[in-house]
């Protein structure tokens, strides 16, 4: 498993993955909970490097019934599932908390709205510099390289700092002199 990026920590049977475990995959990727003959079974999750997890009932490993979980906390509904489509593009703060007094637009779901740096855009899983074309972890690790449709739609949609030109920079609102 070593020689491929994966790893495996837990109890075993016939040189198996059988028991509680925590397996996990070349993407750091994990999956914690029950497994029978090498396969995820029983309760078990599988936990994303970015802080989203998968919670479900597995059989032969395969998921029959589970739930998804976004970092913020919301959940994802098969049924009528309305946040962040078409018609409703309401932050899920928004729709916890209400929407924030007058004089105070919500560019994004952080507050105050994370500083991004001179020439970049915020393209949600980290910060994009359009000349490298390489998007940067909001702590600075690399995360990966956008090909020119991921690059295309970043630089039509996403929020960029303010006053570099281009970019749908009239989400961000400088303050104004008077």
């Amino acid at each position: 498993m070593q020689f491929i990026g994966r790893s495996y920590k837990g109890c075993t049977e016939n040189d198996r993955m059988h028991g509680e475990g925590e397996y996990t995959f070349p993407t750091s990727t994990k999956y914690v909970g029950e497994m029978k003959d090498g396969m995820f079974h029983g309760k078990g999750m599988l936990l994303f490097p970015n802080g989203i997890k998968y919670e479900s009932i597995w059989e032969d490993g395969i998921s029959k019934q589970g739930s998804f979980t976004f970092v913020d906390g919301l959940q994802y509904q098969e049924n009528n599932w309305d946040y962040c489509d078409g018609n409703d593009r309401r932050f899920y703060s928004e729709r916890c908390n209400g929407i924030r007094p007058a004089g105070e637009s919500q560019m994004t779901d952080l507050h105050p709205p994370r500083p991004i740096p001179a020439g970049c855009y915020d393209c949600a899983d980290g910060f994009y510099d359009p000349v490298t074309r390489v998007i940067t972890s909001y702590s600075g690790g690399f995360v990966r390289s956008a090909d020119d449709s991921e690059h295309e739609w970043i630089v039509r949609t996403c929020r960029k700092a303010w006053g570099d030109g281009g970019g749908p920079e009239k989400l961000q609102h400088p303050k104004q002199e008077v």
